[in-house]
């Protein structure tokens, strides 16, 4: 007689790291990806802190000109342009260099963290690449894990390289480093933000739009808390709500005080370990906030592909309106503070301003090209949203119908393009109420509103030159970002910097005029105009003679 001894089935117990499997191959090919990304960033941010340090070198000559940087650092108008000021009551270019200019290092360095993780993660799994991916041993956490070591990585490169470049001039060695330390630590901040997001959303464009807008708040929270400091009255606690607050409160060739990046690192790691459990409660290219169900059948309206475009383009230049609408009133009910603190500056800055006789014209004019900027900002992403429909195969489906290349193309340029005016409209239309209420010249509501909507052609070109880029050769159009990034440069830096006109004038932003600083250049607007009709006309021709992608 045999007896059967019948078993229990066993379950094999899952390795500890399971989800993590894969992690360092899928970090080898991000670093492989990025071989031309990675440097552009790191390297970028480096030279342009270099930029500033050796602008600023030759700017000071003299203990003189010291003296009127600090009359202006330590104005409410410096709190929000830079930063508290630490050390200002015995000023250094050191202590200038990263009390007012470190801002603008640090705000970069959190667009790279959030941008890195937000393509290595969502965008990944919006393509379609992701699941690929997994479909090998793979871990569930790996891509996010290998995502944040890289946005890491990239942030500690950018810490090492600023503290090296500023210690090699000469500075405090100590304070340098702990100078690139608190910027690197913007970067890891906002790349666990970016993991945040990255899980609500099942668009990059919204996670990606998420995190920059809390980078934009963290921005205001800093200058209304740091303005407040200066002037000893208000909520100066705002500051300590701000990631940007905490680098800067680390006080870099002052107090040298490495403790509040404890409150960065703690976030960051608060930020990831939400991250984590949030991905662990969704499936795979979802997002925990699930996308409203349209109608089952289209309306009549969206028959067209004008129309098509403007459905597409509508949530953002809702947001983009309402955005800009409350920067305008903010800056501009700062305007008669702001120009106060800008009296005692020195003559390169005052020069951005039009000159100490012509304060508020120049402070006007100024922020109608701030809001320009802006808006050309707007243009460049809404031209990157023709890229991500070709690629995600919406395209070809529509072109497959009786909408032609031309009506396709022209119908999105033709939306963002009626977008430029309506924007400037609604910033210059805040700047004005702001401005009116701050000096309390109702007449100045109109200067503001004709400065702002002058700059329409310039914007219209950047435009075109994103179109035509798009049209011609897909992968270019990031080139589109040095417009912009250009225009800033040569509209805030060109007497600073001293910069030749040759250069400055590449920007198409400076041959408008900045009313009512300058009068408008009624040929430039015509100029422009014309230029822009003849690259939207290339692009068209271009788009016609390419192939279409059909998807991922």
């Amino acid at each position: 007689m045999t007896t059967t001894v019948l078993s229990r089935p066993t379950t094999t117990p899952r390795p500890r790291g399971a989800t993590l499997a894969g992690t360092g191959t899928l970090l080898r090919f991000m670093l492989r990806r990025d071989r031309i990304r990675l440097p552009a960033w790191t390297l970028g941010l480096t030279l342009l802190m270099t930029y500033f340090a050796t602008a600023l070198d030759s700017m000071v000559s003299s203990p003189s000109d010291l003296e009127g940087l600090t009359a202006f650092t330590g104005s409410p108008a410096g709190a929000l342009f830079g930063g508290p000021g630490f050390g200002f009551d015995d000023l250094t270019v050191e202590r200038f260099l990263a009390g007012q200019y470190g801002l603008y290092v640090a705000i970069g360095a959190g667009l790279m963290g959030l941008l890195t993780v937000v393509r290595h993660t969502r965008a990944e799994e919006r393509s379609g690449r992701a699941e690929l991916v997994r479909a090998n041993v793979v871990g569930r956490h790996a891509q996010l894990t290998a995502a944040l070591i890289f946005g890491a990585v990239m942030s500690v490169v950018v810490a090492v390289l600023i503290g090296a470049v500023m210690a090699g001039r000469g500075y405090d060695t100590a304070g340098s480093l702990l100078f690139g330390a608190s910027v690197g630590a913007v970067g890891v901040v906002f790349a666990g933000i970016a993991a945040v997001t990255v899980q609500l959303s099942e668009y990059p464009r919204a996670a990606s739009g998420t995190a920059g807008a809390l980078l934009g708040a963290a921005f205001v929270l800093r200058g209304l808390g740091d303005m407040a400091a200066v002037q000893g009255s208000g909520p100066s606690w705002l500051s300590w709500l701000s990631p940007i607050g905490w680098s800067q409160q680390t006080a870099p060739y002052v107090l040298d005080r490495w403790w509040p990046l404890g409150l960065s690192l703690a976030f960051a790691a608060a930020a990831t370990a939400a991250a984590y459990t949030l991905s662990g409660r969704r499936d795979l290219g979802a997002g925990l906030v699930p996308p409203r169900p349209g109608p089952p059948r289209a309306a009549g309206w969206l028959a067209g592909p004008f129309t098509l475009a403007l459905r597409l383009h509508r949530a953002n230049l809702i947001g983009w309106s309402a955005a800009l609408l409350v920067a305008g009133l903010a800056y501009g009910s700062f305007t008669q503070p702001l120009i106060d603190g800008f009296a005692d500056a020195p003559e390169q800055m005052v020069a951005v301003m039009g000159g100490r006789d012509n304060m508020l014209a120049g402070y006007l004019g100024v922020m109608a090209l701030t809001m320009a900027l802006a808006v050309a900002v707007y243009a460049v992403l809404a031209a990157h949203l023709l890229r991500t429909e070709e690629n995600e195969g919406r395209t070809e489906p529509v072109l497959a119908t009786g909408v032609s290349r031309p009506a396709w193309l022209g119908g999105h340029v033709a939306v963002v393009a009626a977008g430029v005016p309506w924007l400037l409209l609604v910033a210059g239309l805040g700047m004005g109420i702001g401005t009116a209420a701050s000096t309390g010249d109702a007449g100045l509501a109109g200067d503001v509103l004709l400065g702002h909507l002058a700059f329409t052609p310039a914007v219209w070109l950047v435009l075109s030159a994103a179109a035509l880029l798009y049209a011609a050769v897909p992968r270019w159009l990031p080139v589109i970002w040095v417009a912009p990034a250009w225009g800033l440069v040569a509209g805030y830096f060109a007497p600073v910097l001293d910069l030749p006109g040759s250069l400055v004038r590449l920007s198409p932003f400076e041959h408008i005029g900045r009313y009512p600083l300058e009068r408008i250049s009624a040929v430039a607007i015509l100029v422009l105009a014309l230029l822009t009709g003849l690259l939207t006309w290339t692009a068209v021709t271009m788009f016609r003679r390419r192939d279409v992608t059909g998807g991922p």
